[in-house]
Protein backbone atom coordinates (compact mmCIF):
# COMPACT_ATOMS: atom_id res chain seq x y z
CA UNK A 1 0.00 0.00 0.00
CA UNK A 2 1.18 3.59 -1.03
CA UNK A 3 2.78 5.41 1.73
CA UNK A 4 0.58 7.83 3.73
CA UNK A 5 0.76 10.81 6.52
CA UNK A 6 -2.29 11.91 8.65
CA UNK A 7 -3.45 15.10 9.64
CA UNK A 8 -6.14 14.85 12.56
CA UNK A 9 -7.83 18.50 13.03
CA UNK A 10 -8.14 18.79 17.38
CA UNK A 11 -8.41 22.84 18.07
CA UNK A 12 -11.70 23.18 17.35
CA UNK A 13 -14.13 25.24 20.17
CA UNK A 14 -16.34 22.31 20.69
CA UNK A 15 -19.53 25.30 21.33
CA UNK A 16 -22.23 22.22 21.17
CA UNK A 17 -19.93 20.91 24.62
CA UNK A 18 -19.81 23.82 25.79
CA UNK A 19 -16.02 24.34 24.67
CA UNK A 20 -14.74 21.62 26.67
CA UNK A 21 -11.69 19.66 25.62
CA UNK A 22 -13.82 17.29 22.84
CA UNK A 23 -10.54 15.38 21.43
CA UNK A 24 -9.75 14.54 25.50
CA UNK A 25 -12.96 13.04 26.51
CA UNK A 26 -12.88 9.09 26.33
CA UNK A 27 -14.77 6.27 24.91
CA UNK A 28 -14.59 3.24 26.87
CA UNK A 29 -11.90 4.58 28.70
CA UNK A 30 -9.68 6.22 25.98
CA UNK A 31 -9.69 9.27 24.84
CA UNK A 32 -11.71 10.31 21.20
CA UNK A 33 -8.15 11.21 19.81
CA UNK A 34 -5.80 8.27 20.80
CA UNK A 35 -9.02 5.71 19.25
CA UNK A 36 -8.27 8.03 16.02
CA UNK A 37 -4.41 7.78 16.66
CA UNK A 38 -4.89 4.05 17.25
CA UNK A 39 -6.51 3.16 13.73
CA UNK A 40 -3.74 5.76 11.96
CA UNK A 41 -0.95 4.03 13.52
CA UNK A 42 0.51 2.71 10.32
CA UNK A 43 1.17 6.41 8.83
CA UNK A 44 4.45 7.58 8.05
CA UNK A 45 3.78 10.97 9.88
CA UNK A 46 1.11 12.01 12.11
CA UNK A 47 0.39 15.39 12.65
CA UNK A 48 -2.56 16.82 14.89
CA UNK A 49 -3.36 20.27 14.67
CA UNK A 50 -4.57 21.71 18.20
CA UNK A 51 -3.05 22.45 21.24
CA UNK A 52 -0.73 19.69 22.48
CA UNK A 53 -2.02 17.34 24.94
CA UNK A 54 -0.59 14.00 26.24
CA UNK A 55 -1.62 10.97 23.97
CA UNK A 56 -1.00 7.56 24.17
CA UNK A 57 0.67 7.28 20.61
CA UNK A 58 4.99 8.49 20.54
CA UNK A 59 5.90 10.46 17.54
CA UNK A 60 2.77 12.97 16.57
CA UNK A 61 3.76 15.93 15.57
CA UNK A 62 2.02 18.75 17.10
CA UNK A 63 0.70 22.36 15.04
CA UNK A 64 -1.77 25.40 15.53
CA UNK A 65 -3.41 26.97 12.93
CA UNK A 66 -3.21 30.00 11.92
CA UNK A 67 -5.23 31.90 13.84
CA UNK A 68 -5.53 29.37 16.57
CA UNK A 69 -9.08 28.63 16.09
CA UNK A 70 -9.65 29.41 12.56
CA UNK A 71 -11.16 26.32 11.72
CA UNK A 72 -10.79 23.78 9.33
CA UNK A 73 -9.07 24.70 6.19
CA UNK A 74 -6.65 26.56 8.24
CA UNK A 75 -6.23 23.33 10.06
CA UNK A 76 -5.33 21.23 6.95
CA UNK A 77 -3.08 24.19 5.94
CA UNK A 78 -1.31 23.99 9.16
CA UNK A 79 -0.84 20.16 8.66
CA UNK A 80 0.06 20.23 5.51
CA UNK A 81 3.02 22.17 6.30
CA UNK A 82 4.68 18.94 7.69
CA UNK A 83 3.50 16.40 5.41
CA UNK A 84 5.73 14.96 2.40
CA UNK A 85 3.89 11.51 1.32
CA UNK A 86 1.89 11.25 -1.55
CA UNK A 87 -1.03 10.89 -0.09
CA UNK A 88 -2.37 12.41 2.98
CA UNK A 89 -5.56 11.01 5.12
CA UNK A 90 -7.63 13.88 7.14
CA UNK A 91 -9.27 12.44 10.11
CA UNK A 92 -11.83 14.64 12.54
CA UNK A 93 -10.68 14.03 16.30
CA UNK A 94 -13.98 12.52 17.52
CA UNK A 95 -14.41 9.10 15.51
CA UNK A 96 -14.70 6.88 18.29
CA UNK A 97 -15.24 3.86 15.91
CA UNK A 98 -12.55 4.52 12.98
CA UNK A 99 -10.57 1.57 12.85
CA UNK A 100 -7.66 0.42 10.88
CA UNK A 101 -9.26 -1.84 8.47
CA UNK A 102 -11.32 1.74 7.07
CA UNK A 103 -8.08 3.13 6.95
CA UNK A 104 -6.90 0.73 4.50
CA UNK A 105 -9.92 0.66 2.40
CA UNK A 106 -9.62 4.43 2.02
CA UNK A 107 -5.42 3.83 0.99
CA UNK A 108 -6.53 1.61 -1.11
CA UNK A 109 -9.57 2.66 -3.01
CA UNK A 110 -7.06 5.94 -3.73
CA UNK A 111 -4.81 3.23 -4.83
CA UNK A 112 -6.75 1.68 -7.63
CA UNK A 113 -8.28 4.35 -8.51
CA UNK A 114 -7.57 6.30 -11.79
CA UNK A 115 -4.84 8.94 -11.36
CA UNK A 116 -7.34 11.68 -11.98
CA UNK A 117 -9.37 10.72 -8.79
CA UNK A 118 -8.04 13.34 -5.96
CA UNK A 119 -9.91 11.66 -3.11
CA UNK A 120 -11.73 8.77 -1.72
CA UNK A 121 -14.28 10.18 0.75
CA UNK A 122 -16.56 7.62 2.96
CA UNK A 123 -19.79 8.39 2.62
CA UNK A 124 -22.78 7.28 5.53
CA UNK A 125 -25.87 5.82 5.30
CA UNK A 126 -27.31 9.00 5.10
CA UNK A 127 -25.48 9.59 2.13
CA UNK A 128 -23.15 12.51 3.52
CA UNK A 129 -19.99 12.33 2.76
CA UNK A 130 -17.43 13.17 5.50
CA UNK A 131 -14.41 14.88 4.16
CA UNK A 132 -12.61 14.30 7.64
CA UNK A 133 -13.06 10.91 6.84
CA UNK A 134 -11.18 10.49 3.73
CA UNK A 135 -7.80 10.01 1.74
CA UNK A 136 -6.77 12.71 -0.82
CA UNK A 137 -3.50 13.09 -3.39
CA UNK A 138 -1.56 15.49 -1.54
CA UNK A 139 -0.61 17.74 -4.84
CA UNK A 140 -4.59 18.24 -5.99
CA UNK A 141 -5.09 19.20 -2.54
CA UNK A 142 -2.14 21.48 -1.90
CA UNK A 143 -3.14 22.88 -5.19
CA UNK A 144 -6.99 23.27 -4.00
CA UNK A 145 -5.89 25.26 -0.91
CA UNK A 146 -2.99 27.38 -2.63
CA UNK A 147 -6.30 28.89 -4.91
CA UNK A 148 -8.30 30.02 -1.80
CA UNK A 149 -5.91 33.02 -0.51
CA UNK A 150 -6.74 33.08 3.35
CA UNK A 151 -7.97 29.97 4.95
CA UNK A 152 -8.77 31.85 8.29
CA UNK A 153 -12.88 30.69 8.74
CA UNK A 154 -13.27 28.73 5.36
CA UNK A 155 -15.66 25.75 5.13
CA UNK A 156 -14.15 22.47 4.50
CA UNK A 157 -16.23 21.94 1.63
CA UNK A 158 -14.83 25.61 -0.09
CA UNK A 159 -11.22 23.40 -0.14
CA UNK A 160 -12.60 19.46 -0.98
CA UNK A 161 -15.78 20.51 -3.30
CA UNK A 162 -13.88 20.83 -6.75
CA UNK A 163 -12.25 17.57 -6.01
CA UNK A 164 -12.34 14.46 -8.18
CA UNK A 165 -13.78 11.98 -5.08
CA UNK A 166 -14.12 8.36 -5.13
CA UNK A 167 -17.21 7.71 -2.58
CA UNK A 168 -16.69 4.69 -0.02
CA UNK A 169 -19.72 3.51 1.46
CA UNK A 170 -19.09 3.57 5.30
CA UNK A 171 -20.00 -0.15 6.43
CA UNK A 172 -19.57 -0.01 9.41
CA UNK A 173 -20.59 3.75 10.65
CA UNK A 174 -16.64 4.65 11.60
CA UNK A 175 -17.82 7.86 9.99
CA UNK A 176 -19.60 8.12 13.69
CA UNK A 177 -18.80 11.62 15.50
CA UNK A 178 -19.33 12.81 18.92
CA UNK A 179 -20.68 16.74 18.47
CA UNK A 180 -23.05 16.53 21.38
CA UNK A 181 -23.46 15.03 24.50
CA UNK A 182 -25.60 13.06 23.41
CA UNK A 183 -23.61 11.75 20.48
CA UNK A 184 -21.24 11.13 23.48
CA UNK A 185 -23.18 9.41 25.55
CA UNK A 186 -24.72 6.77 22.33
CA UNK A 187 -20.95 5.94 21.60
CA UNK A 188 -19.76 5.08 25.22
CA UNK A 189 -23.13 2.85 25.03
CA UNK A 190 -22.16 1.41 21.48
CA UNK A 191 -18.42 0.67 22.53
CA UNK A 192 -20.32 -1.09 26.04
CA UNK A 193 -22.53 -2.91 23.88
CA UNK A 194 -19.65 -4.53 21.78
CA UNK A 195 -17.10 -4.81 24.80
CA UNK A 196 -20.12 -7.00 26.70
CA UNK A 197 -20.16 -9.25 23.34
CA UNK A 198 -16.63 -9.71 22.96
Amino acid sequence: MTPYDVIVPAGGAARRLGGVDKPGLTVGETTLLDRVLAACAGARTTVVVGPARPTARDGVRWTREQPPGGGPVAAVAAGLDLVTADTVLLFAADLPFLDRRTVDRLVGALDAADPTVAATVLVDAGGREQPLAAAYRTAPLRAALAGLGDPDGLPLRRLVGGLSRLLVADTDNVAYDCDTWEDLEQAREREKSWREKS
